[in-house]
C-alpha cells in the first residue's frame, strides 16, 4: 500500500536518501534550494543559496551534499556548511543532478544544463579528496547506483532512454566500456533515479510514467509500482529493515498537476535494499 510520507509539494523532489546510522530519510527540492527531512514525524528543512541535488553520509552528523557548482559538507546538527571542492564552478549553465556514494567511499555525481542543454553534462567521481571526470557529452545524468557485489556501476542519460552498466576494478574505477543494461526506447520511457536492492535488482523511477519499475540483475523487467504522481524522480530503500521504498516526485512544468505531484511517498516491500555507503573524505 502506497502511503504519503510527506505532503510537501516539491517543485523538483530529488536525491532520496536514507541515512543508515541515524535511520533518517532526507530528500531535496532542487528548484526551491531545500534539503528536507523528518524527525519524529515532524518535517525539518534547510534553505540554501544554491540548488542541492544529492548527498551521501560522512558520519552521524555530516552529509556530503552536491550543490549547483560544488561539493560541500553540511552538519545537520549545527547547520555548518563547508565548501569542499568545485564542481564545474566555472560553468554557469550547469548544475549537479543525480549522485551516490560508491562501495569504496567515493562519490559519483552527475551534472546537467540548468535548462537541459544538450550534451552539457558529465559524470564525475570524487575520491580521496580529488574529483575525476568519468563520462561527458551527457544531457540529463541519472540512475547512478552500484551492484551489491561491487562488480558494476549503473547510470543513464535520461534523454537516450538507456540505462548503462560498466564493470569496475578493485578500486571502483570503470574497467571496460559501458554496455546497455536496460533499453527503454521501444516503451518510450524516461529513466530517472535508480537504486539497487540487496538481491541485485534495479528499481528505476520513470519520469512521466507515474511508476517505479523493477528489473532483474540481468536487466529483465519484473514488475512496476504505480504512484499517484505524474513525475516520480528518485527511489531509496530505508526504514529499520531497509524494506521501505521511499520515492520523491516533482510538480515542475505540469499544466494540470494534482495534489500528489511533488509529494514524497513510501511503500513497504518484501525485499530489502542495500545500506548506503559511507563517503570517506
Amino acid at each position: 500500500m502506497i502511503k504519503t510520507f510527506d505532503s510537501t509539494r516539491c517543485l523538483l523532489g530529488e536525491g532520496a536518501f536514507w541515512h543508515p546510522n541515524i535511520r533518517q530519510f532526507f530528500w531535496f527540492d532542487i528548484e526551491n534550494k531545500k534539503l528536507l527531512t523528518k524527525v519524529e514525524n515532524k518535517k525539518k528543512e534547510w534553505l540554501f543559496d544554491y540548488s542541492p541535488s544529492a548527498c551521501g553520509w560522512v558520519d552521524d552528523q555530516v552529509l556530503l551534499i552536491a550543490f549547483e557548482n560544488n561539493l560541500s559538507t553540511f552538519n545537520i546538527k549545527t547547520s555548518e556548511l563547508k565548501n569542499l571542492i568545485s564542481l564545474e564552478g566555472d560553468n554557469i549553465i550547469t548544475r549537479s543532478n543525480d549522485g551516490r556514494a560508491d562501495p569504496w567511499g567515493g562519490f559519483w555525481i552527475g551534472t546537467m544544463g540548468k535548462k537541459a542543454e544538450s550534451q552539457s553534462g558529465k559524470i564525475y567521481r570524487f575520491f580521496k579528496g580529488r574529483i575525476f571526470e568519468l563520462y561527458s557529452n551527457m544531457t540529463i545524468t541519472n540512475s547512478i547506483c552500484f551492484s551489491p557485489n561491487k562488480e558494476y556501476a549503473f547510470y543513464t542519460d535520461t534523454v537516450n532512454k538507456k540505462i548503462m552498466r560498466v564493470k569496475l576494478d578493485n578500486d571502483g574505477w570503470p574497467l571496460k566500456d559501458s554496455e546497455i543494461f536496460i533499453d527503454l526506447t521501444k516503451e518510450n520511457l524516461n529513466p530517472d533515479g535508480s537504486v539497487i536492492d540487496s538481491s541485485g535488482c534495479l528499481w528505476n523511477a520513470q519520469w512521466g510514467a507515474s511508476r517505479v519499475a523493477k528489473y532483474s540483475p540481468e536487466g529483465k523487467f519484473l514488475e512496476s509500482i504505480i504512484f499517484p504522481a505524474s513525475q516520480v524522480t528518485c527511489p531509496a530503500f530505508g526504514g529499520d529493515d531497509l524494506k521501505t521504498l521511499f520515492v520523491t516526485s516533482a510538480s515542475v512544468d505540469l499544466l494540470n498537476s494534482n495534489q500528489n505531484d511533488g509529494v514524497t511517498f513510501a511503500i513497504d516491500l518484501r525485499i530489502s535494499g542495500q545500506k548506503e555507503h559511507q563517503v570517506i573524505l
